[in-house]
């Protein structure tokens, strides 16, 4: 048998109504003990009537007070406190009329059986549609994230067969960029800082910490030198920061015994392989972020491919 909302409304009004004679022992026996707000039961102890001045009963008080909660949505679950205290109620002497009391809280006892087993029904449909809208959700996230990607993969690509070496620089920046705002790293954008003495091509955080990045898209593989300045960037910044260096044709053989001399390990190397395995899904980016990480952290080796990954 379901209990409608009325009919557990009618059982708490009666219940504030009829359990405790006294209204400010009703405010600290029933309401406070239902997790009623301070201000609602303030006003139920001094609200009074407008035509007459006098104080308002206990049961306009309490109906006054549930039409407060219904307007958060705290209702039904003051209803319930309300029945749970009055089916375990055994202080009768508190009550103007025992035997009306006695009759609530058989009326309780009987009530909280089958309210209990609503609340449960509903509690499980409600985790029913959560999870479907979830489910949803996460569908439609993988087929913004696969189309968005392979916009970027083909500009990318584009830009590979390409032979404008200026604009292939800036749309590297912002393709990087845009490929983890993606994926849902905290983005910042090319910056200046020291006065302007200092241009961070981008910065991403990942696990609490700051990643610098520096990105290089020339015919030959980057050296030693092209390195020096993000080295710096990250020596000049917190403690929690570390550098993210991406070459896509790679780098010379001098870069990672350099890196590997460098007592503070605190750059990662990222190729064009890498970037477009991340571009095209074969390995997801933050999967791949992390491999490297680790290959830093507990193999001190600055650069693992994508292809080791996977």
């Amino acid at each position: 048998m379901t209990v409608s909302l009325i009919d557990q409304r009618r059982l708490a009004i009666e219940i504030i109504a009829t359990l405790v004679n006294i209204k400010r022992t009703a405010a600290d026996q029933l309401l406070r003990r239902s997790n009623v707000p301070e201000p609602l039961i303030g006003r139920f102890l001094s609200d009074r009537d407008p035509a007459t001045g006098t104080k308002l009963s206990k049961r306009v008080a309490g109906a006054m007070v549930l039409d407060a909660l219904a307007t958060d949505g705290r209702e039904a679950e003051v209803i319930d406190a309300l029945i749970s205290i009055a089916a375990n109620w055994d202080a009768y002497h508190l009550a103007a009329d025992e035997y009306q009391a006695r009759a609530t809280v058989q009326k309780a006892r009987e009530v909280q059986p089958e309210l209990a087993g609503q609340r449960e029904k509903e509690e499980a449909a409600r985790q029913a549609r959560d999870r479907a809208a979830s489910a949803a959700a996460e569908r439609a996230q993988k087929v913004t994230l696969g189309q968005q990607s392979a916009l970027l993969l083909g500009q990318f690509d584009h830009a590979m067969a390409g032979d404008d070496a200026h604009g292939r620089g800036y749309l590297l920046q912002d393709l990087l960029n845009r490929l983890f705002d993606l994926h849902e790293f905290p983005v910042h954008r090319a910056f200046q800082r020291n006065a302007g003495a200092e241009q961070i091509d981008g910065a991403f955080e990942m696990d609490g910490w700051h990643y610098l990045v520096e990105c290089r898209w020339r015919k030959q593989p980057a050296d030693t030198r092209d390195l020096d300045g993000l080295v710096g960037q990250v020596g000049r910044s917190g403690r929690q920061s570390m550098g993210v260096f991406l070459s896509i044709n790679g780098w010379s053989e001098h870069v990672v015994p350099m890196l590997l001399q460098s007592r503070d390990k605190c750059i990662i190397l990222m190729d064009g392989y890498d970037l477009r395995s991340a571009l095209s899904q074969q390995i997801a980016l933050r999967t791949l972020v992390q491999a490297k990480i680790r290959a830093l952290n507990l193999k001190a080796t600055p650069f693992l491919s994508a292809r080791e990954c996977m």
